[in-house]
């Protein structure tokens, strides 16, 4: 394994309430020192002068779409763009061909795993075949290695189903992701139903059809005391119904994406179809209700619902299925959108983009503590640069932010106490 000896960083570890500049050294795979001046001769020298080095991010919510959609993206490929935005541990979901419900795909997507440039874990699914018809085996996929379980791309329809697994859930140790929505209210939409789906004549979906979704989960989980986690918040009234349950007690935990704090309905009017995905994108009040939860610790952490698809499939506005990518931006996007704006400080980003989702998952990411794994990030916290979607390291090119300047750049991302992505010259951006 390479010996590595960053120089002079400013070392940002939410888990260790530290802020200092300093050295940090890698051996073996782990940080074997890290603070003041280090000096090691066998050591890969590695320049970190005024950049930030921070845990790996670790991203809650990718869509890898390997096995059976290999032409959208593949575990190793998802991985690369994983490692290009500094993210070092990812949870797939299970919408894949076949979906995520045997030990069989669970050992598939580990062991290809095994060779890429991110920690991959597993969710597995809640029904066979994402179809709400039965059960799967939870323990069978959680001794194969799952470490979460989820039907994400569509809701658990019966309610029954839902309970019996965040019951089980919460005595195998595994988590529960919710994707709400009430199929039955979003039947057809396309984007927000609202002012600019009346303009565009195309059919919306409410804000109620993830509303209802949350407030069933929440009623779950207070009725039978056992956790369950909201995936993608997006609505105001998502975000005061998960801020009252954490108030009365019940164990919900909920994440957001970089989108839905960073852009609203109004991107809908281009009839450009990588700005759809489920749930879509809302109001300007939406928008704010959303940072306002990420400020207040209603919205535990960030992830990115990295969705890819081809460009042929999103090439027709209304037919295109819902996704965007977002790995290789959402750092940047929550610099530009939080930290600049004074909303979050950068180590609350840092603590809701690395720390707490791998506490939440219970996996050893999130932290510099001396020992750990040597998942690092380095990344120059004012550099603009603009968002190419010919530079992106993925198979998709359906970035939401795309051709968008953003603030904060990826500069070289460590993983297993090696270095997996490296800011190369021509990538230089706007100064």
């Amino acid at each position: 394994m390479e010996t590595l000896l960053l120089k002079g960083a400013r070392y940002l570890d939410p888990s260790n309430s530290c802020d200092e500049i300093g050295d940090i050294l890698i051996q073996e795979g782990k940080i074997a020192r890290i603070g003041g001046k280090i000096a090691c001769e066998s050591a890969q020298l590695v320049p970190a002068q005024g950049l930030v080095a921070a845990p790996g991010l670790v991203d809650a919510h990718v869509h890898l779409r390997d096995p059976g959609f290999t032409e959208k993206e593949d575990i190793l490929t998802g991985c690369r763009a994983a490692a290009a935005g500094g993210v070092t541990s990812l949870l797939c979901m299970p919408n894949t061909n076949p979906a995520v419900d045997t030990p069989e795909t669970v050992h598939y997507i580990l062991k290809k795993a095994e060779q890429a440039d991110a920690r991959v874990y597993v969710a597995a699914a809640i029904t066979k075949g994402l179809k709400s018809e039965e059960p799967a085996d939870y323990r069978a996929l959680k001794e194969a290695g799952a470490i979460a379980l989820s039907d994400d791309g569509r809701p658990v329809e019966n309610t029954a189903f839902m309970a019996n697994a965040m019951r089980q859930a919460a005595e195998l140790g595994l988590h529960v992701m919710s994707h709400c929505e009430d199929l039955f209210l979003s039947q057809g939409g396309k984007l927000n139903e609202g002012q600019v789906s009346a303009q565009l004549g195309v059919r919306g979906v409410p804000a109620a059809a993830e509303d209802c979704g949350t407030a069933r989960e929440i009623a779950l989980a207070a009725a039978y005391s056992v956790p369950v986690h909201i995936c993608h918040v997006s609505t105001k009234t998502s975000v005061e119904l998960i801020r009252d349950a954490k108030r009365r007690g019940v164990p919900v935990t909920a994440e957001t994406a970089p989108h839905y704090f960073a852009l609203t309905e109004q991107e809908l009017r281009k009839r450009d179809a990588d700005y759809r995905m489920s749930p879509p994108l809302r109001t300007e009040e939406d928008r704010l209700a959303v940072i306002q939860g990420i400020r207040d610790g209603t919205i535990d952490l960030i992830a990115t619902d990295h969705a890819p698809h081809t460009p042929e499939e999103k090439a027709d506005f209304l037919s295109a299925p819902n996704g965007s990518i977002g790995m290789e931006t959402s750092l940047a996007a929550g610099i530009t959108f939080l930290v600049q704006p004074g909303f979050l400080t950068l180590g609350e980003l840092i603590q809701k983009m690395s720390t707490t989702p791998a506490q939440l998952l219970g996996i050893p990411a999130g932290t510099l503590s001396q020992g750990a794994p040597a998942d690092l990030v380095l990344f120059a916290p004012e550099e603009r640069w603009t968002v190419d979607t010919a530079r992106l390291h993925g198979k998709s090119r359906n970035a939401v932010l795309k051709n968008r300047t953003l603030t904060g750049k990826v500069k070289l991302t460590i993983c297993r106490g090696k270095i997996v992505y490296r800011d190369e010259p021509q990538d230089k951006q706007v100064k």
